[in-house]
């Protein structure tokens, strides 16, 4: 029993008076009063000490906002985003509502039991850490698995921006092969421009330096002037960007319903690049999205290619009449390059007057075609005039 309930009970018995109780407990006759008063109003519980906690804190997070900050724990993460008191921070600004500290947000989702305790983790000042100065100084690119719903195996192979980590391309494969690097490079280099360097690993559909030769995309970068970056074997850090989305890859497809076919999950990466890329807020780029951090800052440009101002590219193979068709102001045009160079890989690099032909596997150009909008048959002006260049100078040499 607390001292007050005692000192109270025996001044409503008789035993002492309040002056005697006062002297005897250490307490004032004003205090005393004011028990005796709780008692006869509340009694014997409210005499006990009471808490000086305020009724009301005008600096508390208002109720509605309590509840948004809920609702969007609960919906970031049933999307498989990142649903962390920083980011949902971020919503609330964007959301133009009362924005509270990380550590109140923190509070009131641990209240609400939605934060699960973890160990401390590793400080992020303790990591070493690498990042482009400009969008395109470093592409890096990587692919990882996922299963379709019969289980079957497939490949996703990503391109993302070193400095801004904007996931430039995103596509499905069964199963990535060099071809595929190559053209989704090609086409990302339409939309982005062309980076001073790319960052990969060491698998053969990015390199073939291991096996004592070189594969096309180690043929296509020196045409773009593109500077070739290889991480070291078994040390997936040194792409760390790309490693770590595919994290945040794997836990958003988590949350979607399972893809049945290739182009349902092509479907699902799509919206998955635009929610990435323009509504999530990155951490390491002080809160900003992807896009915002790559348009924030001019882009770097690649070294000295073989490549004009101006110019388009088409990946390709020569067809068995040793024809290439590309198509040009809504025309379909035929590139004669030769019958010896049938089924070769080739790159057509096409600016404003001209369409050269590089072999990707040896980087030699094969041919050249002056642009003639009236023609569906260029020629390769490398050559020699003439249906039988070789008999005629046959003929000219006896």
């Amino acid at each position: 029993m607390s001292k007050h309930r005692v000192v109270v009970l025996k001044i409503v018995a008789g035993q002492l008076t309040v002056t005697e109780a006062a002297e005897q407990y250490g307490l004032s006759r004003r205090q005393l009063h004011r028990l005796l008063a709780r008692y006869r109003e509340h009694g014997l519980d409210a005499v006990d000490p009471q808490s000086r906690r305020p009724r009301s804190n005008p600096r508390s997070t208002p109720r509605e906002v309590v509840d948004r900050i809920v609702a969007l724990r609960t919906d970031l993460t049933a999307r498989g985003l990142d649903a962390g008191p920083v980011t949902i921070r971020w919503h609330l600004e964007r959301e133009g509502l009362h924005v509270p500290s990380p550590a109140t947000i923190h509070r009131i989702l641990t209240r609400a039991g939605l934060i699960t305790p973890e160990p401390r983790k590793r400080p992020r000042s303790s990591y070493i850490r690498f990042e482009a100065a400009q969008p395109n100084e470093t592409w890096q690119s990587d692919f990882t698995h996922w299963r379709l719903t019969d289980g079957t195996d497939v490949e996703i192979l990503n391109w993302l921006d070193d400095h801004s980590r904007k996931l430039l391309s995103c596509t499905v494969h069964t199963p990535v092969t060099g071809d595929d690097v190559v053209t989704t490079f090609l086409t990302t280099t339409e939309e982005y421009g062309v980076p001073a360097s790319t960052l990969t690993d060491n698998g053969r559909v990015y390199t073939a330096r291991h096996g004592g030769g070189r594969n096309a995309f180690e043929h296509l970068l020196p045409v773009l002037g593109v500077k070739q970056k290889n991480g070291k074997p078994n040390h997936p850090q040194t792409q760390g960007k790309i490693e770590r989305f595919h994290q945040t890859q794997k836990r958003w497809l988590a949350q979607q319903p399972t893809a049945t076919t290739v182009l349902e999950l092509q479907t699902q990466l799509d919206r998955l690049r635009i929610e990435y890329n323009e509504h999530r807020p990155h951490r390491a780029l002080d809160r900003k999205t992807p896009s915002e951090a790559y348009l924030a800052t001019p882009k770097a440009l690649p070294g000295a290619g073989r490549l004009p101002d101006r110019y388009r590219l088409r990946y390709d193979r020569i067809d068995t009449d040793g024809h290439v068709s590309i198509r040009r102001a809504g025309r379909m045009h035929h590139l004669g390059i030769g019958r010896d160079h049938t089924g070769k890989r080739i790159l057509a690099i096409t600016d404003e007057t001209t369409v050269t032909v590089v072999h990707l596997d040896t980087g030699e150009v094969l041919s050249e075609h002056t642009i003639d909008p009236a023609r569906g048959y260029w020629r390769n002006i490398l050559k020699p005039a003439g249906r039988w260049p070789q008999k005629r100078q046959m003929s000219r040499d006896i």
